[in-house]
């Protein structure tokens, strides 16, 4: 079993859901590396990500902590898969890690929601304006920096164009659409951009008006990421430093309950294209 010299999210993500099976099982590392017939150390580096696992041994893992549960096993086994590297190690050496993490996620998301109050969802930025969004960064980046964080939010931005795109749905407080970044041209034209892309099969985007109020949710920025199974979701939230990623069950159950609260006071569809053309027409 040789050692991996790259951790990625999704591996630590297996680490962690076997580590997690197994205290559900109430077995110690012990127990379970004598059941599964290899070392303790060999068990332990397993959950830590250092070793990866073969599906025989996956499959086994399972039996031992008698999870039933057919579809988190197989979502388990896509997490083992080992895959060459996406078009994001083309930016290892010039952006943070947290953020291939969040695109390789993205890249196998069944379903992306997104929360925003203060921006527009990467997905759905133009380039001009997430540039304009990186030029303001503290600390300052660099031109170059810039360029490699536009571009890698571009691509990103891929998911939404494949023949059979990722379902997204986007829910955005009225301050940010309102915001001038970039200027009053680069707003006009984002604007129009995101109407363009409500129209779109599997884009669902709605507004929450300063009308509401006080709202769940308030203030914050994070993305839903879909797992092949719910217990594989992955929350990404939105942070100074980079994204950070969340995944306990109760804080996933957390996220959940509050998308659907923002939801239940955001603009329809409908209504949300109504409201940004009135934004566009006041440029």
């Amino acid at each position: 079993m040789a050692p991996r010299t790259a951790t990625t999210a999704r591996r630590l993500r297996l680490g962690t859901e076997l580590r997690r099976l197994r205290e559900r099982a109430g077995l110690t590392v012990t127990e379970g590396a004598r059941q599964l017939g290899v070392s303790q150390a060999q068990l332990s580096n397993i959950e830590a990500s250092r070793f990866g696992v073969s599906p025989d041994r996956l499959r086994a893992l399972a039996r031992i902590y008698r999870c039933a549960d057919t579809a988190h096993v197989d979502g388990l086994m896509e997490l083992a898969t080992e895959r060459k590297g996406g078009w994001w190690e083309t930016f290892r050496e010039v952006l943070p890690a947290a953020l291939l993490d969040l695109a390789e996620i993205e890249h196998h998301a069944v379903l992306l929601r997104a929360a925003n109050t203060a921006h527009i969802p990467g997905l759905l930025q133009l380039a001009d304006h997430a540039r304009a969004i990186y030029e303001q960064a503290v600390p300052e980046f660099s031109r170059l920096d810039i360029e490699h964080r536009v571009n890698h939010r571009l691509q990103r931005q891929a998911l939404l164009d494949q023949d059979k795109p990722v379902p997204y749905q986007a829910i955005i407080h009225e301050a940010a659409l309102r915001v001038p970044v970039g200027g009053p041209s680069v707003t006009k034209r984002q604007l129009q951009h995101l109407l363009v892309q409500s129209e779109r099969d599997g884009i669902t985007i709605q507004v929450i008006p300063f009308a509401i109020g006080a709202y769940p949710g308030s203030g914050q920025t994070f993305l839903y990421i879909g797992g092949p199974v719910p217990r594989l979701d992955t929350v990404s939230l939105d942070q100074s430093h980079g994204p950070a990623l969340v995944d306990a069950e109760a804080e996933l159950d957390t996220y959940r309950n509050l998308l659907q609260r923002m939801e239940s006071v955001a603009l329809p569809p409908e209504k949300t294209r109504d409201f940004i053309q009135s934004l566009v027409t006041e440029l």
